[in-house]
């Protein structure tokens, strides 16, 4: 934070769990696996198209795996969060980088979320809603106990936080 009380963008100094990797991987091979199944179902049953939904399933079935082997380790390289006591930082984006700060005075709930896959991997994605137009601030792909400790450190510092008028 500058001494005029703004804060400042700044690059987020921690990374990701190393397990997300895995999480989106898993994720990528699943949304793979569903249109290469429905492709190859109806490749064996539409005659006239055959060709074309079986060539469809093949170029997926290989670039699925491919892309999830290496956007998720691309996406591990760039996706970086820090909170501090005046804001919470966030970094996500390959091709179109989006940083995002959240003000602690701005924020109104903090979440911790767990789906199937995240279970697996023991992973947890925090999601901070602020009074923002631009909508919540997502980190995805922490430790759960990670995660957990982090959105009770947010709730503490919030309730320490004066609301900004703004």
């Amino acid at each position: 934070m500058t001494g005029d009380g703004t804060v400042r963008l700044r690059p987020p100094r921690n990374t990701l769990d190393r397990r997300a990797v895995g999480w989106w991987r898993a994720q990528w091979l699943l949304l793979t696996a569903v249109p290469v199944l429905v492709l190859g179902v109806l490749g064996a049953f539409v005659g006239p198209a055959r060709f074309w939904l079986l060539t469809a399933a093949a170029v997926l079935a290989v670039a699925g795996p491919v892309c999830a082997v290496l956007f998720p380790l691309w996406w591990f390289r760039t996706h970086r969060w820090e909170v501090t006591d005046e804001a919470v930082y966030v970094r996500t984006g390959v091709f179109r980088q989006e940083w995002r700060i959240a003000p602690m005075s701005r924020i109104q709930t903090v979440d911790t979320v767990r789906g199937p896959l995240e279970q697996l991997w023991r992973l947890a994605t925090v999601t901070v809603t602020t009074a923002s137009a631009k909508g919540a601030v997502r980190i995805e792909g922490l430790d759960h106990e990670v995660a957990a400790e982090l959105a009770e450190r947010l709730t503490r510092i919030t309730q320490d936080t004066p609301g900004d008028a703004t």
